[in-house]
């Protein structure tokens, strides 16, 4: 099967998103090039390793026209530009958190679960990713923008993604190419959409411009089958469906729609292949060291590690790294990695002696916002070396263990902090912060969070306090310095901890019994607001005093807004399921009334057909009798 001329989807030039998302545009290749002469099966890409395969060069007679199409001048994206683009993600989990971002999204239009496996390609039997899940699927308008650049329809506040290059940049990381199987019911309209990002197609045949070659189907309820959805012509129909199966991993269009089987009414998978090779030119991602996980190949520090703490496995493990990359998640949606289920793992719970602090920046003029950090000692410290802030956006992971202090003279060792200020903006590949005046002012706030909490509680687990010098002084006034050391001692949690203090504290210690109580909950704590700790910082500290009442309000407050949440994420599931659930039965109605219609015509035909051999039968008999 060869390439011939003829047109394509081209979703990156001069795209008029209002009108039909799909540009017809011809090839501009120099004499010379021969197209027959691509390989009838995908072929590796010119570099397996994903960090040389940007570096190509065109040969001057296959070098590509930059004319203008149509005597229009607009933008054009090189397929270079799949690769620089994806160098954005340094980490190949940086780039498969992208992927789990577009899957928990979809919790607001039902979904449920989101499966992440390794499967062998039918056409070369090699590894792929697979990533399904079962939202709302995309329509053949939304897949188009999921292809493009810049557009996302996620204006939720409550959405992870917003800037419309997610996927392109973390599919293009993790392999060459992608496929995307979506399925979508809207309006008692089934459709279902096939698209191809194929680096290796673009190299392989010269284009100078990204093209996606893409086909959709259409459910006919009478005839109880999928139909092709042409809303051009045939020609463009026809010449996507060949390049899809020329260049994907599957060779016939019935070997293709059989991937929509496990999907359902509605719901997307991708699949990645050609996964990249490191630079030792072995596969990045490591699927046989743990059949139940995926691992960064050739990355094996921290499996020697004694203490196998989430922060020791989270570099080179997915399973620790996606239980710890979201804050919190509906309780039915499911993680599925390899066919076992990922467990949610909140790090503020393994946490001994916690404090919250509360910090109030200014931004935009007089506008205040609140955080509130967890802070305190690992459960193994002193024997972890694990220290660092947990930095979340929206409920996501940004930075995990980020250490805002050197712990080079020992200061900060086995500190941890979880907190999540959304007034701050991620960078685009969600793996870090925009470098804002706004993050300057809460890293210089955490670092002095850090040295303080190590002063007062460092003794508690074995350290030894560091004099302090000029150079390791907190940066608050020595008088409101001195006020919250004063009041700021430690505060003792119920986990367990056999530590006595010499001040007969020893009986406010005792262990959780109720495993509905709070993770986090404090014995005769107290929060102090005022001058004395600084206008945006709120202490807490113990009193000999039964004062627990107020702490204990602010975590059920907590409680009360983590749930809150959690139950709106479940309304708005069920009403979405609802809403699909008057979909079908109304489906369900029209296809009865066809059914009944179509019965009482056959039936009609049965009587005239009876009516007709009766009579015939009839006219038999007179004649035999006559003769």
């Amino acid at each position: 099967m060869t390439m011939s001329n003829s047109n394509i989807i081209d979703l990156c030039s001069d795209d008029e998103m209002g009108r039909s998302n799909i540009k017809k545009c011809r090839r501009e290749i120099e004499p010379g090039f021969d197209s027959a002469s691509a390989p009838s099966v995908c072929p590796t890409p010119i570099s397996r390793q994903f960090w040389k395969a940007g570096y190509y060069e065109i040969e001057q007679g296959q070098r590509c026209k930059a004319a203008n199409q149509y005597g229009k001048n607009h933008m054009r994206i090189h397929p270079m530009f799949l690769h620089s683009n994806a160098t954005s993600h340094k980490w190949a989990f940086g780039a498969m958190a992208e992927l789990l971002d577009n899957a928990v999204d979809e919790v607001q239009n039902g979904a449920t679960f989101v499966s992440i496996d390794k499967i062998s390609t039918p056409r070369y039997g090699t590894p792929a990713l697979l990533i399904r899940d079962d939202g709302g699927g995309m329509d053949p308008d939304s897949i188009r923008r999921c292809m493009s650049f810049g557009f996302s329809d996620k204006k939720s506040k409550f959405t992870i993604g917003q800037y419309g290059n997610g996927f392109k940049a973390s599919s293009m990381r993790l392999g060459a190419d992608v496929i995307v199987f979506s399925r979508h019911l809207k309006s008692r309209s089934l459709t279902q959409s096939v698209g191809l990002l194929s680096y290796t197609f673009l190299m392989w045949m010269g284009y100078n411009n990204v093209v996606v070659p893409m086909v959709d189907y259409e459910f006919n309820s009478s005839a109880r089958t999928f139909g092709p959805l042409i809303p051009h012509d045939e020609d463009n129909f026809s010449s996507n469906l060949t390049m899809l199966l020329q260049w994907s991993p599957y060779s016939t269009e019935d070997e293709l729609l059989k991937q929509f089987d496990d999907i359902g009414d509605h719901g997307t998978k991708v699949v990645i292949y050609n996964l990249w090779l490191n630079d030792d030119g072995e596969m990045e991602l490591d699927f046989d060291s743990d059949p139940e996980d995926i691992c960064i190949n050739g990355d094996k520090t921290g499996r020697m590690k004694p203490i196998q703490y989430v922060a020791n496995l989270y570099q080179h493990s997915l399973r620790a790294y996606a239980s710890i990359l979201y804050r919190q998640l509906p309780q039915y949606f499911r993680i599925i990695l390899r066919g076992r289920d990922i467990e949610y793992h909140n790090i503020a719970e393994d946490l001994k002696y916690v404090q919250f602090i509360k910090y109030m920046p200014q931004f935009d003029g007089n506008l205040e916002v609140e955080i509130i950090t967890a802070i305190g000692f690992l459960k193994e410290a002193p024997h972890a070396n694990t220290h660092g802030f947990n930095i979340y956006h929206r409920n996501r992971l940004i930075l995990p263990f980020w250490r805002a202090v050197r712990c080079s003279n020992g200061t900060g060792r086995g500190v941890v902090g979880v907190l999540e200020p959304d007034f701050i903006q991620p960078t685009h590949n969600k793996q870090d912060f925009e470098k804002t005046s706004l993050f300057q002012k809460l890293e210089d706030r955490l670092k002095q969070m850090t040295v303080e909490y190590w002063d007062k509680h460092c003794k508690l687990i074995g350290y030894q306090q560091v004099k302090k010098t000029p150079s390791t002084t907190t940066t608050l006034p020595s008088s409101a310095t001195q006020n919250c050391v004063d009041q700021d001692q430690p505060l003792l949690l119920n986990h367990g901890s056999q530590y006595e203090s010499s001040n007969s504290r020893a009986g406010l210690i005792k262990k959780r019994k109720d495993p509905l109580d709070p993770p986090l909950k404090l014995q005769h704590a107290k929060w102090h607001m005022g001058s004395s700790c600084g206008t945006d910082v709120q202490c807490i500290s113990e009193q000999p005093e039964n004062s627990v009442e107020g702490m204990m309000q602010v975590s059920q407050k907590m409680l009360l807004m983590q749930e809150n949440k959690r139950l709106r994420s479940r309304l708005l599931a069920l009403e979405k399921m609802v809403q699909e659930l008057d979909l079908k039965v109304q489906q369900l109605k029209d296809e009865q009334k066809n059914v009944e219609q179509h019965a009482g015509e056959l039936e009609n035909e049965l009587t005239q057909l009876t009516q007709t051999l009766f009579e015939s039968c009839k006219w038999n008999i007179y004649e035999q009798h006559v003769c």
